[in-house]
């Protein structure tokens, strides 16, 4: 399926009509220069192979950022029918749950400056990151049960979250399919020590400057009200409990029949009224909640770190909003005039959903969703906003980040980690990792410019900016 024709929809929306197999076209949000880098690897003819699964309703989509992963490419979104459609491991991916959110402060940069340091070793001591690094809760199987089935609720409870954080997460920080039952062993017992921690790779905490206010308006629904204020950023998701659930499912998907039909047999899936569908997906939702509850723990120590350096009033951080990158949902959509239910698949992608909807937190349901975009080391991050078009055309989704374009491998090669240090202090820019391979692996020019991914996003109308932010300091595994 290499040969393929691109038409030109507009500036920043390219199609490939269906061909071959292919049930229904393939939709890329690009420029002329993302387009050409999405040439260079195999994403667009993953997208083209993502279009010819069972039940797949309006378009294969690629975002943005768009790059090549497993079976489908980082940056998909694929909308299958409830009964006659499909749910697939490799349209999630491994980190499942791996998600943004982002806490306010009336903190500004005058504030702050003079303590970085101070704060991010409060950080780095409260919060375990790196490979192999442990949690300092001790979860029975009893509390790992109610961490996964109930998700942020197990964070309310026991004193990791304020009241009002859960009504400020996707899905309320808790999927209510969430079936712990479907969980191996194993995949158990790697996640039993892991929650409140960071892990490696892209993960992060960053404390960010308030650069650019575009929309007045909506910033202050953030309460976001000036240039120079802080905020912080955490991106992590379900760790290894989520990547071994992905990893046993797909070897279950990929021993059926059909497999051997298919373009790519990483597009192994289950079929959507199918038992194993089932639990995978109580399995995925599982997950979910366990990266929710996460994140909500490192939330818990940030805030910690901040009041003990800015006292109770001056140190409080508030949830802005909390999404999900690498996920399914059941959701309702109209297609071709009709109401139908279906399994979005949203792999390196952001629920994007436009105002008045339902699942929207009553206090930003005027203005739209929530869009979180984080950057990548020393690059800019972005707060957007959900619109109607993005309901109509992407299933309510755009993009979730800058996305790669050099391995993490060709980066170590090319990245000297104090060099990178050095560099990003000439900026004011703090770092404190786990590793120096963590540095190299995640240099800011191992990845595409996240304003022009922003831009795409903003300008195909697929989502609105609101806020710029830029990093101070940041830590990670």
């Amino acid at each position: 399926m290499a040969n393929y024709k691109i038409e030109k929809i507009s500036d920043f929306l390219y199609e490939i009509p269906a061909v071959g197999a292919m049930k229904v076209p393939l939709r890329i949000y690009a420029s002329e220069q993302t387009l050409k880098k999405m040439q260079t690897d195999k994403s667009i003819e993953q997208g083209m192979n993502v279009a010819c699964l069972p039940g797949i309703y309006k378009y294969s989509i690629i975002m943005p950022d768009g790059h090549q992963g497993y079976g489908f490419p980082i940056g998909a979104v694929a909308a299958f029918d409830i009964e006659n459609g499909i749910i697939s491991p490799g349209g999630i991916g491994y980190d499942i749950n791996c998600g943004v959110r982002v806490l306010s402060s009336s903190l500004r940069k005058s504030d702050v400056e003079p303590k970085i340091t101070q704060i991010l070793d409060k950080m780095f001591m409260y919060i375990p990151c790196g490979v192999g690094e442990k949690s300092h809760i001790k979860l029975n199987d009893t509390e790992l049960n109610k961490v996964l089935n109930k998700g942020i609720v197990w964070a309310v409870q026991n004193g990791y979250a304020e009241a009002s954080d859960a009504s400020k997460c996707e899905e309320n920080g808790s999927m209510q399919a969430a079936e712990a039952n479907f969980i191996t062993h194993h995949a158990r017992e790697r996640g039993r020590s892991q929650l409140g921690t960071l892990g490696a790779g892209n993960h992060f905490a960053e404390v960010q400057i308030v650069e650019k206010i575009y929309d007045a308006t909506a910033a202050q629904h953030f309460g976001i009200t000036e240039e120079n204020q802080i905020t912080v950023m955490i991106h992590t998701g379900s760790r290894g409990l989520g990547h071994q659930i992905c990893t046993d499912y797909l070897r279950i998907a990929e021993e059926q029949d059909f497999v051997r039909s298919l373009p790519d047999r990483e597009l192994a899936y289950f079929p959507a009224s199918s038992n194993k569908a089932h639990e995978y997906f109580g399995a995925m939702c599982a997950a979910a909640n366990f990266a929710w509850c996460n994140r909500q723990v490192i939330s818990s120590q940030i805030r910690r770190a901040f009041i003990e350096i800015f006292g109770q009033i001056e140190g409080k951080l508030n949830l802005i909003y909390d999404v999900a990158h690498n996920i399914a949902k059941i959701e309702t959509h109209n297609i071709d005039g009709k109401s139908r239910k279906v399994y979005v698949h949203r792999k390196g992608a952001t629920r994007a959903f436009g105002p008045g909807h339902a699942e929207i937190p009553e206090i930003y349901r005027k203005i739209g969703q929530p869009i979180l975009i984080p950057g990548s080391m020393g690059t800019a991050s972005y707060i957007l906003i959900g619109t109607d078009k993005a309901m109509d055309d992407t299933f309510g989704s755009t993009a979730h980040g800058a996305g790669r374009e050099m391995s993490r491998h060709e980066a170590i090669k090319k990245y000297n980690a104090d060099k990178l240090c050095n560099e990003l202090l000439d900026r004011h820019i703090h770092i404190r990792s786990a590793s120096r391979k963590g540095i190299s692996e995640e240099a800011p020019a191992a990845y595409k410019n996240i304003d022009e991914i922003v831009k795409i996003s903003d300008m195909a109308g697929i989502g609105k900016i609101v806020v710029k932010l830029k990093p101070l300091g940041v830590i990670k595994g």
